[in-house]
């Protein structure tokens, strides 16, 4: 089995941490390890312990409605380094101001390079559990 972990952050402008600590405890229940970044990850940070830890999924958590902006940066600058192109990397929470997101928005998540979009609704928080289930790479616990 592979260790390699799971790196969870928050976007730049995102400050709140429960998400995060929400995260990483539903990853370690689900038997990953887990590199937890924490809030305000700047795309400099994100983007350098991806190529240092190099680990199985990366997990972007918005809480504060700016998730959309902050989660096109970051992947942006993820997927300009050739070394990650195909490193799984997905984005959750509240992706836009009004709590919801449009069909339109998470569309354009998916074509900048994310492998998949999770709303902060029950049945987003099911399907991103049952993405950990998929996951090949699990530690040994």
């Amino acid at each position: 089995m592979n260790d390699a972990p799971v790196i969870v952050a928050g976007g730049l402008s995102d400050s709140h941490t429960w998400n995060l600590v929400f995260l990483q405890l539903l990853l370690e229940e689900h038997g990953h390890r887990v590199v937890n970044l924490g809030p305000c990850v700047p795309e400099e940070l994100l983007t350098s312990e991806a190529l240092a830890q190099r680990p199985a999924l990366i997990v972007m958590s918005s809480v504060n409605g700016h998730g959309y902006q902050d989660g096109m940066r970051m992947i942006t600058r993820l997927r300009d380094q050739p070394e990650l192109g195909e490193l799984p990397v997905v984005i959750g929470g509240k992706l836009g101001i009004s709590g919801t997101r449009s069909a339109v928005e998470a569309a354009n998540l998916k074509n900048a390079g994310y492998d998949a979009v999770f709303d902060d609704s029950a049945e987003g928080i099911g399907a991103f559990s049952r993405m950990l289930d998929a996951l090949p790479q699990r530690a040994l616990v």
